[in-house]
């Protein structure tokens, strides 16, 4: 009796959850900048809607990534997919852009796919890349030949803090690939390991490195090929 009261109450929770986030999305797609410029109310349903509060970006960074992507010009590189990408995938398509998401788990990139071919969402490329040994780091196995020349914005929110080394792969596996004045968004700014991968680029490459957000703090960095 308590297992069919439980199911039940999941059962609905769940119905609800894609309620929520059925009438969340709608919003978002009729205006990107209304919903992350106006109340949290869109961003917090989403957020709730999608079902992974532990572990999707949270208001401030998801709406700093949909802002970056609202003005940007060229292709944009996720480091990890999730909510981020359904967004990002709208506000690439609105605005003509080339979204590539790079994702070592695969049923979480199905998940990713599943959603955004339910509302025929178009033009982002989700790519299954198994993480590999690069000396002394780990990261994404990125299928450089077939990716865009240029990346202007780039969202970094993995791989899990758990991988040797982290997120640093990203710039000495993309280092050829971030264009001038390139921008990165690095995610959970709070943890001693991302601030240790900060500092590492900044003794590697020229860049400006800014701390934002109050409840989740994230990094923007600024990197500079000149």
């Amino acid at each position: 009796m308590h297992l069919s009261l439980r199911a039940a109450r999941a059962s609905l929770r769940s119905a609800h959850r894609d309620l929520v986030f059925g009438r969340a999305i709608t919003q978002f797609m009729r205006s990107p900048t209304k919903a992350v410029l106006g109340s949290h109310g869109v961003v917090g349903d989403l957020i709730y809607g999608w079902g992974n509060e532990g572990w999707s970006a949270q208001h401030e960074y998801l709406a700093a990534c949909v802002e970056r992507a609202l003005g940007t010009n060229g292709a944009i590189l996720e480091c990890g997919s999730g909510l981020s990408t359904v967004l990002l995938a709208i506000v690439a398509r609105e605005r003509g852009l080339l979204l590539w998401s790079l994702e070592h788990v695969p049923v979480w990139a199905e998940r990713v796919q599943d959603c955004l071919v339910q509302r025929r969402i178009e033009g982002v490329r989700i790519h299954v890349a198994p993480l590999r040994l690069y000396g002394d780091f780990e990261w994404y196995a990125a299928p450089l030949a077939d990716m865009p020349r240029q990346f202007t914005l780039v969202v970094c929110d993995g791989p899990p803090e758990a991988t040797r080394g982290g997120r640093y792969g990203l710039l000495p596996v993309m280092k050829d690939r971030l264009s001038d004045d390139c921008l990165v968004l690095l995610d959970d700014a709070s943890r001693p390991s991302e601030q240790a991968i900060v500092q590492r680029w900044a003794e590697e490459a020229q860049c400006l490195v800014s701390l934002h957000g109050d409840a989740k703090p994230y990094f923007e960095v600024r990197f500079d090929s000149h």
